[in-house]
């Protein structure tokens, strides 16, 4: 999914964006900036920490061939369906 911009007008955010969200979901918005502040994301350490483990692990995993060709797994995938 995109991600949603909204503009403020009034004291109010006002979103102008196509979504394929079904009627009454709602969204939060957290201004970009304040991501930026925190860090980037808002995992604590432990979350943080196995992250970085199951990327290096994947990496690891890459390193050693041991990886399917995309375009091959999806189209095994949609023939499940």
């Amino acid at each position: 999914m995109q991600p949603l911009k909204a503009v403020v007008r009034n004291g109010r955010l006002v979103v102008d964006e196509p979504t394929a969200l079904p009627e009454g979901t709602e969204i939060e918005l957290v201004p970009v900036d304040d991501v930026l502040t925190a860090g980037g994301d808002d995992l604590d350490d432990e979350e943080r920490a196995e992250l970085h483990a199951e990327l290096h692990a994947s990496i690891a995993e890459i390193e050693a061939g041991q990886t399917e060709d995309f375009a091959t797994l999806l189209a095994e995938l949609r023939q499940r369906q």
